[in-house]
């Protein structure tokens, strides 16, 4: 049986007014304490119990993305009296979406996606801004110019990954490729292992990924001497020789900002978007393998970006196959985005 943990409800902070108390429940398809996607999941929710007094979380961890996601949602409605649900993975999505219409005065929250209810809304960040600069310190350190990623699965968000990741790399080598290899799965230690190893042999000297935790490739990378870029939390302390930077969520003021939205009856379900702007996403410090010159050249782009003097999802911009995908000037628009399944030139595997 799944363990579901139920927090102690705390005391009302003197002062504190909010609409009523609420208890949330969160699901996460990996465990808690994976040291990344699922961790970052989980600081959001703690988040959430600091600044709201009284409100109480339930959370259960290891949930695949299949019909037990429903019965794990439902039972925290009908045994844990949860009126928010936090589904904080990518396949959850229909499962929400179905329970939502059986439940109509719970309000469902999903980690991204393009498609709400009548009381089901999406909330997810634009990390591609912080993965474009990590990129770039990848790209400049690089001495190959041959860069790995490592992936779970081909969805959308974690295509825009890699390609962002190439397109910074490429920013500072024109001539940097990315390597892609699919694990098929958010938490696969020993393919992540095996991945990292085989991309070392073949001479890439810099590895991006987005699997739920970066423990394994980092540390391995580091064993092998090369270099690696993190994704969902800071992961320097377990690898301070390989990381050269990442990029993390903050998911708890998204989250605080929507509980007291449902609380106060504000809410309506919609496409929440974070980004670098907002503090949603982080661009994790660089480690010391990054120099100093390069540094100021990603942090000057990072201040281009901020205050909108460049976009990574602009024109012009060519597709692995060779053909344009947005001519001069032109800017991505949020659909195409984030069902983006594509490759950018200069990216090595398919989109499976």
């Amino acid at each position: 049986m799944k363990l579901l943990r139920h927090l102690a409800v705390l005391a009302f902070a003197a002062g504190t007014a909010i609409a009523h108390a609420a208890t949330i429940g969160y699901i996460y398809v990996g465990p808690e304490k994976d040291y990344g996607y699922n961790t970052s999941m989980d600081l959001g929710r703690k988040f959430v119990e600091k600044n709201i007094p009284g409100t109480k979380t339930l959370h259960v961890e290891n949930i695949p993305e299949t019909a037990e996601v429903e019965k794990v949602m439902e039972r925290m409605i009908k045994q844990g009296g949860a009126s928010i649900i936090f589904a904080t993975s990518y396949g959850y999505l229909d499962y929400a979406i179905a329970l939502g219409k059986k439940y109509p005065k719970v309000a469902f929250l999903h980690a991204g996606g393009l498609k709400t209810g009548d009381n089901v809304g999406t909330y997810w960040a634009n990390s591609d801004d912080a993965m474009y600069l990590a990129g770039m310190a990848a790209g400049a350190v690089s001495k190959s110019g041959k860069l790995g990623f490592i992936a779970a699965f081909p969805i959308p968000q974690v295509v825009r990954s890699i390609n962002a990741f190439t397109l910074g790399a490429q920013a500072m080598n024109p001539n940097a490729t990315t390597t892609v290899v699919w694990t098929g799965g958010w938490l696969q230690p020993p393919k992540e292992a095996e991945a990292t190893n085989s991309l070392a042999d073949a001479g890439i000297d810099v590895i991006g990924e987005q699997v739920d935790s970066p423990m394994t490739i980092a540390q391995t990378a580091e064993k092998r001497g090369i270099y690696m870029v993190g994704k969902d939390v800071d992961v320097s302390k377990l690898a301070p020789k390989a990381v050269l930077t990442g990029a993390s969520w903050n998911w708890g003021p998204t989250m605080l900002k929507l509980t007291k939205e449902i609380q106060a009856g504000k809410w309506k379900p919609s496409h929440v978007r974070g980004d670098l702007k907002d503090g949603t996403v982080v661009l994790d410090p660089f480690g010391p393998a990054v120099p100093e010159g390069v540094r100021k050249t990603v942090l000057a782009k990072k201040d281009d970006i901020l205050k909108d003097k460049f976009i990574v999802w602009s024109g012009p911009m060519t597709g692995q196959d060779g053909k344009a995908i947005l001519p001069a000037g032109t800017r991505m628009p949020m659909e195409q985005l984030e069902s983006m399944n594509f490759f950018v030139k200069g990216v090595v595997g398919t989109v499976q």
